[in-house]
């Protein structure tokens, strides 16, 4: 038996150690927002933040993750939606087919938490998921109004 912390709760998954910590999230904890993409973590789809960094589970054995680290997923980031980054997604209409975009979501929330001042080669740098119809202009325009919205005190985390 594994202890996980996932979206504040900690749950017991039996597993074998080297499971990838994404297919214990979509298969054992039926937390289905963190996609598969291509298994190698070049993608960025299968991103959930580990301890507040944005971290790709497709190749994390679970047995890497300890209880007291504090796994959030797509599913965990806000009660309602309500983060800037959600917020900002659905306004600017972000997705295209959509597949990518928790995992796109989870790492820009988390680079939008740790720094407020961005620019669009702090974002270029650090945004390295893909999307494959890409939408990373929009990409960036949400991450840019998160920042401006975290800034000025819109943070409904």
């Amino acid at each position: 038996m594994t202890k996980l912390n996932v979206n504040g709760k900690v749950v017991e998954v039996d597993v074998e150690s080297d499971t990838p910590l994404l297919w214990v999230l979509r298969e054992q904890l039926e937390m289905t927002g963190t996609k598969y993409g291509c298994g190698i973590a070049a993608c960025g789809a299968c991103t959930v933040h580990i301890d507040g960094f944005p971290t790709r589970t497709c190749i994390l054995p679970v047995e890497a993750v300890s209880e007291t680290e504090k796994i959030v997923t797509i599913e965990g980031l806000s009660v309602d939606g309500d983060h800037p980054v959600q917020k900002a997604w659905a306004e600017i209409d972000v997705p295209q087919c959509g597949y990518c975009q928790s995992g796109m979501i989870m790492a820009a929330a988390a680079l939008v938490d740790g720094n407020a001042e961005l620019t669009d080669e702090d974002i270029d740098a650090e945004m390295t998921n893909i999307c494959r119809c890409g939408t990373y202009v929009r990409v960036r325009e949400a991450i840019h109004m998160a920042a401006n919205a975290k800034k000025e005190g819109g943070d409904n985390e």
